[in-house]
């Protein structure tokens, strides 16, 4: 598939839209983490809050030690379709979900002192190993709606504010304050997590270094990541686990839709939305890469690419075509198997994609396909 940079067959025969998701290309990714683990004993999960495919749940099960939830609809999820590992980390729990919690998760992880005192020892009756998660104070990103690290952030225990003397009964620190980044800010944040949060290290069980970290991209410095594993498991005896999300699906999915008007000033209409189907272009904001295309004004023919809502900034983003678009021609996006099906919505009462599995000779089928009732039901 090259990457999936050329067009593929079968993108002309699926529905659209449709999210296409290929095992061939997650199990490659898949296979890049395994070998971080097993090269370093640390264990790997899967972040669901990126990436909840749970077709695909038995083939990560494969090769990942199991998941991360943000509550308990992903523990569940966890539970019931891969069975592995199940870890959990929420900013607030609620009575009645900490136990439901406490009975299917391994790891609880709490993000403040006062939330351990009001429910750890209830985790801990249970045989749960808990945990805290720490804010180092070390911002390595630029985008502040995704930077836990930033002023007045709400996301876990300052040094300031850190209780010595309630470490009794919790077995680990976690930390997760990278988005999309490589080893060098893995690196740069465990100098701070050690300089502030070292000597506490000694009395734990595992030290968890959260999500963020873009493993499988191209370039991604993995004997960098090693050499870290080994530093922190050999100074402080600790079991090490890493959480990515967007590292296990990385360009292993597409969006597939069509065009529905091409208007005289270049604007084109697609039969998708990124407001409703790929949220984080308007969120991040982010430009997915579009199959065969260029950079506005590269190849012969421009466009903007747009949603059919009424929402007025409803753009992907502006592209360049070697041929004219016309209605029912077809565009593929790359890199939507990350942050879309667990972000999408129905705003405007915009239909859902459907989700199709790609096996490796290209044959696909239909996981889920959804109506005006997906619609309803959520109103």
């Amino acid at each position: 598939m090259a990457g999936g940079k050329a067009w593929r067959a079968e993108w002309d025969g699926v529905p659209t839209p449709s999210y296409l998701v290929y095992e061939e290309l997650l199990e490659c990714n898949l296979r890049i983490l395994a070998d971080v683990a097993e090269e370093t004993g640390a264990k790997v999960l899967l972040a669901q809050k990126c990436f909840s495919m749970y077709h695909y749940y038995p083939l990560i099960g494969r090769y990942l030690s199991g998941t991360t939830a943000s509550g308990i609809y992903e523990a569940r999820l966890s539970q019931e379709e891969m069975g592995k590992e199940n870890h959990v980390f929420k900013p607030a729990y609620e009575a009645d979900e900490i136990a439901r919690l406490a009975a299917i998760c391994d790891h609880i992880i709490f993000n403040s002192f006062a939330q351990w005192e009001q429910f750890g020892a209830a985790a801990c009756a249970a045989g749960v190993s808990c945990g805290i998660r720490i804010n180092p104070e070390c911002s390595t990103q630029e985008h502040a709606i995704y930077d836990p690290c930033a002023p007045n952030s709400r996301l876990g225990v300052k040094i300031a504010d850190f209780r010595a003397d309630l470490l009794e009964g919790l077995d680990g620190l976690h930390f997760h304050t990278l988005c999309e980044q490589g080893a060098d800010a893995l690196a740069a944040t465990l100098a701070a997590v050690e300089e502030k949060f070292g000597i506490y290290l000694h009395r734990m069980k595992w030290l968890n270094f959260g999500g963020g970290h873009h493993i499988t991209r191209t370039g991604y410095d993995i004997p960098l990541l090693k050499r870290l594993i080994r530093h922190v498991q050999d100074t402080y005896d600790v079991a090490v686990y890493l959480e990515p999300g967007e590292a296990v699906a990385l360009n292993a999915g597409f969006l597939v839709a069509e065009v529905l008007e091409v208007q005289p000033d270049g604007n084109v209409i697609l039969n998708t939305s990124a407001a409703c189907h790929m949220p984080d272009v308007i969120e991040m904001p982010y430009r997915p890469p579009v199959i065969g295309a260029g950079a506005a004004g590269e190849k012969a023919h421009t466009y903007t690419l747009a949603g059919p809502t009424c929402l007025a900034g409803d753009t992907i983003g502006t592209y360049s075509f070697d041929a004219p678009l016309t209605t029912g021609s077809r565009v593929a996006f790359g890199d939507m198997a990350i942050y879309t099906m667990v972000k999408n919505n129905t705003f405007n009462g915009m239909p859902l994609p459907s989700i199709l599995a790609v096996a490796p000779d290209g044959t696909w089928e239909t996981v889920r396909s959804f109506g005006y009732e997906d619609f309803k039901m959520r109103l």
